[in-house]
């Protein structure tokens, strides 16, 4: 065992080595002898507690006990002293993966939300200091609650030691960056490179006076793009990499994998080479602290978006998010059709086996409506009349939508927009409440818990954006902030409300409502393996349009997930079922009651869910 344990090492060595020259030709012995050293020097550094990590079980992602939340420690708590506090709030509920937005020390006035990074070793003097952090994630640790962290990988602040150091007309940190004496090479990249913020930050370059240098700044000015053609880039990145990961945390999000790599006379988008650079991480973390696990941040199209998984053999990120499915569940509340949502996974793309997607319905982003126009063509339907309907829908323009949200990035000459607001509020809990309307409540606390059973059931690891567990309305404060009220994103980025929190514990309210239905699924969820990531789901393609069902198969067991996305009751004809395989009395786990596959219907209530579980 030992043996071939140490030509699997053996192999991705060599194979990290060839990338690394195909990569590198020049002077490449040179350039390996330090990344040898600078993985060794990780190697030594990495506590105990997380060696013994790294020789236990490597696919604990997968498990059907991970449940997530992304947060942002100051609206969460304040500061990392704030959080640990807290700590007994996510053994409450549930949570065993926490994502804490950005953290890192980052520049000072505009900063993109702290992914304009100054310090890659320090966190930002308004959470705290490493040393905290690292208590935070070994007292999180311990109460079996894994920790994910970002690290930016694109680009550095222009304040950043290296970005200072080339302003001041040190070469070997000017090479670290794209730089340019006259604008004719900038000028020919401009030809081909999309804008990212056309609006608010035109342009892919920005000239710097105190050098005379054009810089190439994809995002904002003040975040320089790193020039992976450098080597030297690399191996200061990988160092970095492997600093981050011995601070104990499980997971790392790379920001920005897309960019990575920059080529005249392409958009300088997903290139080949920055696979390459993945793949060449992904051997390094495998080789080092395999217990980590790689979040890649890419927002492309699906088909883009897939390969950043790399492939059984050529492994790049275990988890990426999956943006179309989150944009389906809303079409499907929108529509009350689930056929888009269960074509798009049935006919979705493959992924490697040691690899899954993050599902999740809400984020600190907007929704851009990124849907299959294929699909939606196939259905009938115009992709942009479609999507002008969803955008107005979620803004609730229409006397029939039930949504509270506002535009983000909206184009008065396109009329492209994207939707912002929470959960709760595009669900139609704000609405309802404005209205007194109880009825109206009801289905919007229907709504909401549909959306998490579905999340929790389906292959994926399910995440929670915090303050969705008590059904946190919209935030229209950020108006009166003038460093915010730009950006309709704040609407859904409140401080969080320890006030509501209170009122988990009472049912007759939504906050209770929700927390305590959503508290009971991550329970069941953590008792029954059908509920492991790696069981992949099988879309049953219901009659009735507003169905959404899938079956997951675990040696002799079975379970069905049938939800309706409608206000009106549904009939389903078990037909659909049978053809699975699914016959005889099971039980739904969720309440208790049994469900007949052979009768000839279902019934399901409005927006109801079942968790059906029985003998395969």
């Amino acid at each position: 065992m030992a043996s071939s344990h140490f030509a699997h090492q053996s192999h991705k060595q060599e194979h990290l080595e060839h990338l690394f020259s195909s990569l590198y030709p020049h002077d490449s012995q040179t350039h390996l002898n330090r990344l040898h050293q600078i993985m060794a020097d990780a190697s030594a550094a990495r506590p105990p507690e997380l060696k013994e990590a790294d020789q236990s079980d490597l696919s604990w992602y997968m498990s059907n006990r991970l449940v997530g939340m992304m947060l942002y420690t100051d609206l969460f708590a304040g500061d990392l002293a704030g959080v640990i506090e807290k700590i007994p709030y996510f053994k409450e509920l549930g949570i065993t993966y926490i994502h804490f937005m950005p953290l890192l020390k980052a520049r000072e006035g505009e900063n993109d939300g702290g992914y304009a990074v100054a310090d890659y070793r320090e966190i930002d003097p308004r959470f705290g200091t490493m040393d905290q952090f690292r208590e935070l994630v070994a007292q999180l640790r311990a109460e079996g609650i894994h920790v994910c962290l970002d690290y930016v990988v694109n680009h550095t602040a222009k304040d950043h030691e290296w970005a200072l150091r080339a302003l001041a007309g040190e070469k070997e940190y000017q090479d670290l960056y794209f730089m340019y004496d006259t604008d004719d090479i900038p000028q020919k990249f401009e030809e081909t490179v999309p804008e990212v913020f056309p609006k608010v930050a035109p342009g892919n370059f920005t000239y710097y006076e105190q050098i005379q240098k054009w810089v190439f700044t994809s995002f904002y000015e003040f975040q320089w793009d790193l020039n992976y053609h450098n080597p030297d880039v690399f191996l200061r990145m990988t160092d970095i990499l492997l600093y981050l990961a011995n601070t104990g945390v499980s997971v790392i999000r790379l920001d920005a994998i897309p960019f990575m790599w920059k080529e005249l006379g392409t958009n300088c988008r997903n290139l080949p080479q920055v696979h390459t650079l993945l793949k060449m991480l992904r051997l390094i973390v495998d080789l080092v602290c395999p217990s980590l696990v790689l979040l890649g941040e890419a927002i492309v199209e699906p088909f883009q978006i897939v390969k950043y998984f790399g492939t059984d053999e050529h492994q790049e990120c275990q988890v990426l998010y999956n943006a179309a499915h989150m944009v389906n569940i809303w079409n499907t509340f929108a529509t009350r059709d689930a056929r888009l949502m269960a074509k798009s996974v049935k006919y979705g793309f493959k992924i490697p086996h040691s690899a899954c997607w993050i599902t999740y319905a809400r984020c600190h982003d907007d929704i851009g409506w990124g849907l299959n126009d294929n699909i939606l063509k196939a259905m009938g339907f115009s992709p942009e009349a479609h999507k002008q309907y969803l955008i107005s829908f979620y803004k609730g323009d229409h006397s029939f939508s039930h949504s509270r949200g506002e535009l983000y990035e909206f184009n008065p000459e396109t009329l492209d927009a994207r939707n912002s607001g929470s959960l709760a509020s595009l669900a139609g809990l704000e609405m309802a409440l404005e209205n007194q309307d109880l009825y109206q409540q009801e289905l919007a606390i229907k709504r909401i818990l549909l959306i998490h059973a579905q999340l929790l059931a389906e292959s994926g690891m399910p995440l929670i954006y915090s303050g969705d567990e008590i059904a946190t309305l919209n935030d229209y404060s950020y108006k009166q902030d003038p460093k915010k009220a730009h950006d309709s994103r704040w609407l859904h980025r409140p401080f969080f409300d320890w006030e509501r929190a209170e009122r988990r514990h009472d049912l007759s309210t939504s906050e209770g409502q929700v927390f305590q239905a959503l508290q009971k699924l991550i329970r069941i969820r953590t008792e029954h393996e059908l509920f492991r990531t790696d069981i992949p789901a099988k879309i049953i393609e219901c009659y009735e349009n507003p169905v959404y069902s899938f079956v997951k198969y675990h040696h002799d067991d079975a379970l069905v997930f049938l939800g309706n996305y409608s206000e009106d009751r549904q009939w389903v004809d078990t037909n659909a079922f049978h053809g699975v395989g699914i016959f005889g009395k099971k039980t739904d786990l969720v309440s208790g009651k049994t469900v007949d596959f052979n009768n000839d219907r279902i019934l399901l209530g409005p927006f109801e869910y079942l968790w059906i579980k029985g003998h395969a």
